[in-house]
């Protein structure tokens, strides 16, 4: 399960900024994730509710996940179509010679915080 892995990373990241820009408590994190990613979202949460236990910087924080759409590029024709929708062969042209353009990301989207001074 890599999920906790990245939850790892995500609160790590989370300190730092919260650190940088005088923050005292995450109340929600939305994160953008491809669809295929890989990441399954369900563990990702799992581990995101334990995990805020943990740590009061987080405490409470919600965890908001936005679905990033696959696209793919066919060399071909040029055209762009879904990628799970049609998968490796162009539902334009037929061809194969095609490759993911966007869909594996894990992004943070938006940070919502308070700050030191209660902003």
């Amino acid at each position: 399960m890599h999920e906790l892995g990245i939850i790892l990373s995500l609160a790590d990241t989370l300190k730092e900024t919260a650190r940088e820009n005088h923050v005292s408590g995450i109340v929600s994190v939305t994160l953008g994730i491809g669809e295929v990613s890989g990441v399954v979202p369900e563990y990702l949460t799992d581990c995101w509710q334990y995990f805020r236990k943990k740590d009061p910087l987080f405490a409470g924080a919600d965890l908001k996940i936005e679905t990033l759409p696959a696209v793919t590029f066919c060399r071909s024709c040029h055209g762009t179509y879904e990628t799970v929708r049609y998968g490796r062969a162009c539902p334009l042209c037929g061809s194969e010679d095609t490759f993911l353009l966007k869909g594996t990301e894990l992004i943070i989207h938006e940070i919502e915080a308070v700050s030191e001074e209660g902003d």
